[in-house]
């Protein structure tokens, strides 16, 4: 049975597919905007990271909080976890993660890319992810419920298709990026900081505008000329330090929600 769930613009000119929660299909017009998953680059098309953003194995995968070290890998444990669908409509699907404080989660990372083989956190937390697509664009809200004063890193990892032909650039307010510097940074990503909106201007086909509230920063990563991952995040994590430190996390309120709004255009 096929876990893949689609939603339907009003217009019935855009779709959206949903596989598990994971973002693997968005079509405007027939064009595809979305990494697809067996393609050179990536072997997802989207993920989260949460609740730390960036490596931890300087720091022997330890993360400090005010209830002590947890164990968490690169990017955190929430991408270990399997949504549950708590809404479907015609242009709508919502999605949910639960996690129970100190609960030990197996590692998919282990043994092949990291020495530890589970991972936990100090705090309980409901992460909804919901999806709502109209004429115009791909809206996309995550929904953090956690316990009062958790820290958390939050960022949201998209890749987007390209052409394969290093042509295509990305605008931040007045500075524009080439897939060139994006290339060169590696694997640390390409930070574009202090700003909720950036775009992917292509020669051919749909233009991309990413639109965010809560985030305030992105970082942008690729190794290859044929995607790349704009990625909304809370805070850039590769700062030199060997732990992350205590001024990159926010702290719960009990319900915090961020926006991410994808709009292709001409």
């Amino acid at each position: 049975m096929s876990s893949q769930l689609v939603i339907t613009s009003p217009d019935k000119e855009s779709t959206v597919v949903v596989d598990q929660g994971e973002l693997i299909s968005y079509s405007k017009d027939g064009e595809e905007l979305i990494h697809q998953k067996g393609d050179r680059g990536w072997r997802n098309a989207d993920t989260e990271m949460f609740p730390i953003i960036g490596p931890t194995e300087a720091n022997d995968f330890i993360v400090n909080t005010p209830r002590g070290g947890a164990i968490q890998d690169q990017h955190g444990l929430l991408r270990e976890l399997s949504y549950r669908v708590s809404n479907q409509t015609v242009d709508s699907l919502d999605f949910e993660k639960k996690y129970v404080k100190n609960t030990t989660v197996k590692n998919s990372k282990y043994p092949e890319k990291s020495p530890k083989e589970s991972l936990s956190w100090p705090y309980s937390f409901e992460f909804r992810k919901k999806f709502r697509l109209s004429d115009d664009a791909l809206t996309i809200l995550f929904e953090i419920k956690g316990e009062p004063g958790m820290p958390f890193m939050l960022g949201y990892h998209p890749a987007f298709k390209l052409s394969g032909q290093h042509t295509e650039i990305f605008e931040s307010g007045s500075k524009q990026i080439s897939l060139q510097d994006i290339l060169d940074v590696g694997s640390i990503a390409f930070p574009a900081l202090n700003t909720d909106e950036l775009s992917l201007i292509k020669k051919e086909g749909y233009h991309i505008k990413i639109t965010t509230k809560g985030f305030n920063n992105f970082m942008l990563w690729t190794e290859v000329p044929n995607m790349v991952c704009i990625e909304p995040i809370t805070a850039y994590p590769y700062t030199g330090e060997k732990a992350l430190g205590e001024n990159l996390f926010r702290k719960c309120s009990d319900m915090d929600v961020f926006e991410v709004l994808i709009k292709p255009y001409r």
